[in-house]
C-alpha cells in the first residue's frame, strides 16, 4: 500500500480513539449550527479553523473556489450541498470562506486577463465563477499587482457567493449569512490561520458591519471597499 494511505490510516487510528465517545449524541441524528462553504485548498482546515472537535457541530461544503453555486438542467442553482442542512436541520447560519491566495480565483483572474486553457472538469468550475468575477476584475485598480489582484478578487468572490445564498428562495429568509476570508499570508496582519469577516446578510461597509455587529468588531476587516 502507498505509504500515504499507511499514513492516513495511522491517523486515523489515533482520530478514532480520542473521538469514540463523542458520537454518542449524534448517532443516529445532526442539528448543525451552521454550514461552512470553504475553498477545498489542502491549507484550508475547515473543522480546526473554528477550533471544533465536536462531531455535528459544522456541516461542512468544500470545492474550488468555496462556489455556493450549481448548473444543473433547470439552470444555475444554490448547490445542494449547501441547502441540505438550510432545509432539513434548521442550521441557522451558512458562512462563506475565502482564502488568500485562492488558487481558483488566480486561475479565473488570469483566464480573464490573458487567457489560460484547463481540462473540462476545471473549467467547469472556473466557469460557475467567472460571471461573478468579470466586473470584479473591471474595477481593480490599475496599479495593484497580480498578488493584490487575486486577494482583493477572493473578498469579491466571496460577496457575489453570499448574494447567490440572499436572492435564492430556496435559502430560508432567517438564515444568518456571513462572508469571510481565512489568511495564513500575512494579508491582513494578525495570527496566520485567522478567519476575518467582511460580509454580513449582504453588507460590506466596515463602518456598519462594526456598529451592528461591535462583539466581533476586531474581526471584522476588509481589503477592498469597492
Amino acid at each position: 500500500m502507498h505509504s500515504t494511505v499507511v499514513d492516513l490510516l495511522r491517523g486515523n487510528a489515533a482520530h478514532a480513539e480520542a473521538f469514540d465517545a463523542r458520537f454518542d449524541d449524534v448517532q443516529d441524528a445532526q442539528y448543525p449550527a451552521a454550514v461552512t462553504v470553504c475553498c477545498a485548498d489542502s491549507r484550508v482546515l475547515q473543522d480546526q479553523m473554528w477550533n471544533n472537535d465536536q462531531p455535528g457541530e459544522l456541516f461542512t461544503c468544500s470545492n474550488i473556489g468555496n462556489r455556493v453555486r450549481q448548473s444543473t438542467d433547470s439552470g444555475t442553482v444554490v448547490s445542494g450541498d449547501v441547502l441540505f442542512p438550510l432545509q432539513n436541520f434548521d442550521t441557522g447560519v451558512a458562512v462563506v470562506v475565502g482564502h488568500t491566495g485562492c488558487g481558483a480565483v488566480t486561475a479565473t483572474y488570469d483566464d480573464l486577463t490573458i487567457g489560460v486553457s484547463e481540462p473540462p472538469g476545471i473549467e467547469h468550475c472556473l466557469g460557475l465563477l467567472r460571471p461573478h468575477l468579470e466586473r470584479g476584475v473591471e474595477l481593480l485598480p490599475v496599479d495593484v499587482d497580480r498578488r493584490e489582484a487575486v486577494n482583493r478578487l477572493v473578498e469579491y468572490n466571496v460577496d457575489r457567493q453570499i448574494d447567490c445564498l440572499d436572492a435564492s428562495p430556496d435559502v430560508p429568509d432567517e438564515t444568518t449569512l456571513v462572508g469571510c476570508v481565512y489568511d495564513f499570508q500575512d494579508v491582513y496582519g494578525g495570527n496566520r490561520g485567522e478567519v476575518h469577516v467582511c460580509n454580513v446578510n449582504g453588507e460590506t461597509n466596515l463602518k456598519v458591519l462594526r456598529e451592528e455587529h461591535p462583539e466581533i468588531a476586531s474581526r471584522i476587516d476588509r481589503l477592498w471597499e469597492y
